[in-house]
């Protein structure tokens, strides 16, 4: 009895020193990289495929919409071209209240309505991690706004979670896929109105690029019409791989495995916990 409990206490030691001993940058570059996706927007990626030389610079991915015209942002530390003027509070308050500097708001291109959810130490290490990345000179047209800014807010996501939730899986694969935006698309009406209310899971949305039309789909729990009749290394291949339950490779903007598949085992399994929890819906 005394050995097991010198090898549990010894486990709980090890895992609060591993745990201590990740820096902000390196907790904010597995929020970036692997939870967060920004390269999404803000890596230029001509003809499709990612210029990493140019990474985090902006320019090449433009949304023109109703409300706003603009394009991935230079979020790397030029300071002329890009954001190194900025202070780590200034990142923070564009992360979750979508204001630059200046007071000019950010358009909900920029998911900063998914951010408000990030713990205060998250929130420290990816204004940390974005503070550290090389400056790259490229300069981005400014936006274009046509109307006055609007974000709806995540329900259960307007404010910072506690540490403490994110012990339980479901609470924690929420705030994962929270912060990886991922009802964006998957609660957006076939018109383009983002409701997490009413259409949360259910997809729809038709989506147009160089890829050519993508609908987003229902992963709602329910068996038929959206993913509850999958199995959970079905969801978890989808993630991680990029790959569906008929065997087939997603096309952007679902294709993120080569963000998901850098999460660990546990985020991973989390996130599929949480996916369970999404009320039916056809």
């Amino acid at each position: 009895m005394f050995r097991l409990f010198a090898l549990c206490a010894a486990t709980i030691v090890a895992l609060t020193v591993a745990a201590s001993a990740e820096t902000l940058v390196e907790r904010g570059s597995y929020l970036v990289n692997a939870v967060m996706g920004c390269d999404g927007c803000h890596t230029p990626r001509p003809g499709g495929v990612f210029d990493m030389s140019k990474r985090f610079s902006g320019g090449s991915q433009v949304w023109d919409e109703k409300a706003y015209t603009v394009r991935g942002a230079n979020i790397t530390s030029d300071p002329e071209t890009g954001i190194g003027s900025w202070s780590e509070a200034d990142i923070k308050r564009a992360l979750t209240e979508g204001v630059r500097p200046n007071g000019i708001p950010l358009a909900p291109q920029m998911p900063f309505a998914f951010y408000k959810i990030l713990t205060p130490r998250d929130l420290d290490a990816v204004a940390a991690y974005i503070k550290s990345i090389a400056p790259v000179r490229n300069q981005v047209p400014p936006p274009v706004y046509k109307a006055e800014m609007h974000a709806e807010l995540i329900p259960d996501g307007e404010k910072p979670i506690a540490e403490k939730a994110l012990r339980d899986p479901v609470k924690r694969g929420f705030y994962l896929a929270t912060i990886a935006h991922c009802m964006e698309c998957h609660a957006r009406r076939p018109d383009g109105t983002q409701d997490y209310v009413n259409w949360n899971g259910k997809g729809g949305y038709i989506f147009k690029g160089p890829f050519g039309e993508v609908a987003a789909r229902n992963i709602s729990s329910h068996k038929t019409a959206g993913i509850g009749g999958w199995s959970d290394a079905e969801i978890k291949r989808a993630l991680t791989q990029g790959i569906g339950r008929d065997g087939r490779a997603f096309k952007l903007p679902m294709a993120r495995q080569v963000y998901f598949s850098k999460m660990t085992d546990d985020d991973v399994d989390a996130i599929v916990a949480w996916v369970r929890t999404i009320p039916p819906i056809e």
